[in-house]
């Protein structure tokens, strides 16, 4: 298989054939990204395609820092395009206090019960602004801080809603695995 290095110097080289395999290579796993924060379909390939757009116009200024760092350009720059989107579209709400339905427990659900696919499908039915804080620290692993500045939201903000999106995401998983409204121990 082709190393990211190889691949990434043949595309600043201009190689069509390499263009196209990059965009293969990393299309899935865009994708994947995009439908975090964009449950619509049809709307998350609109990012992809718009962020593979950049990726190629702005390539030639990437700095390769070993393997997986072109992956991870492409990733940060599908969850930038991402939140453009939901800003466009006033999508981006933060969820005040009194819109969080009941407290629920602090103990984690079993989630390794639940398919991967299945799981992504119900982070996608979280409140956007709950989802977006949840993916971009969980899975982009940025701190409470780098949040709000991309957001323009106060750290604490992000904390909340961070924890608001976790436990709504457990009542879902609860409720997707009929289990009861209790604590779990983590074994």
């Amino acid at each position: 298989m082709e190393t990211e290095l190889t691949l990434l110097q043949a595309v600043k080289e201009g190689d069509r054939q390499a263009m196209r395999r990059l965009y293969e290579r990393y299309v899935g796993y865009a994708m994947g990204t995009s439908l975090r924060y964009i449950p619509s379909r049809d709307d998350a390939q609109d990012v992809v395609q718009d962020a593979f757009v950049r990726v190629f116009t702005s390539i030639a200024s990437f700095t390769y820092r070993g393997e997986g760092s072109l992956r991870s350009w492409i990733s940060s720059i599908v969850v930038h395009r991402a939140l453009d989107v939901l800003r466009d579209r006033g999508r981006l709400l933060i969820v005040g206090d009194e819109q969080l339905a009941a407290e629920l427990p602090e103990a984690d659900p079993p989630v390794e019960q639940l398919p991967p696919q299945r799981l992504t499908q119900l982070i996608a039915q979280l409140p956007d602004g709950y989802r977006t804080v949840l993916n971009l620290h969980v899975f982009e692993g940025l701190s409470h801080k780098d949040i709000a500045r991309h957001l323009g939201i106060k750290p604490d903000t992000s904390a909340s809603q961070y924890l608001r999106a976790k436990r709504m995401l457990a009542r879902l998983i609860r409720e997707e695995l009929n289990i009861e409204n209790r604590n779990f121990e983590r074994k």
